[in-house]
């Protein structure tokens, strides 16, 4: 039987920010500091509407970003404007936890990150309760994308889930892990 060893940032979370967070937000109980909870993945494609083949494509190189198979999304409601009917497929999502979450925050941190253009920081987009979300125009920065067989670009909404309900505490553990948010001016 083997023993799987932990991720990069989990083991660092473990054992220096954790210890770090306590004192920064004068937490006496370990168990109510913030940690990470689950990484969704969103990728909307208008372009399935017309083309089924489409959707196979996003979805395989999804699969090499994020380690794991997505599910597709599928319309809620019928708008005949944009010849959308229910039930068609128009995305594909997949929900990261443990191992896989803090592997791919480690790319995303300390790969993709780094590759955007004119990179001048994240913004900080915190929606009350805690939980951040970060819109990527381009998926090419990740090193799993082969942009040689990808015929299109898409975008990428990723979308970090923690245990806090306060933005600050969610603010400070993501800062810890080496989150890149802009300087305020």
């Amino acid at each position: 039987m083997s023993i799987e060893k932990k991720a990069r940032l989990e083991e660092l979370y473990c054992e220096k920010v954790r210890s770090s967070l306590m004192k920064k937000l004068n937490i006496k109980n370990v168990l109510a500091v913030p940690k990470l909870n689950k990484i969704v993945l969103n990728v909307g494609v208008k372009e399935a509407i017309s083309d089924s083949k489409v959707i196979q494509s996003v979805e395989k190189t999804l699969t090499r970003i994020a380690g794991q198979k997505p599910v597709r999304t599928k319309a809620k409601r019928s708008i005949a404007g944009f010849k959308l009917r229910e039930g068609m497929p128009i995305g594909v999502m997949v929900t990261l936890r443990a191992r896989r979450m803090y592997e791919f925050l480690d790319v995303l941190l300390n790969v993709a990150i780094p590759k955007i253009r004119d990179f001048q920081g994240v913004t900080v987009k915190f929606d009350g309760r805690g939980n951040y979300n970060l819109g990527i125009k381009e998926w090419i920065i990740f090193p799993e994308v082969d942009y040689d067989v990808s015929s299109k670009i898409y975008g990428l909404n990723v979308s970090i889930h923690t245990t806090s309900n306060k933005n600050e505490f969610a603010k400070v553990l993501l800062e810890e892990f080496g989150m890149p948010f802009k300087k305020k001016a």
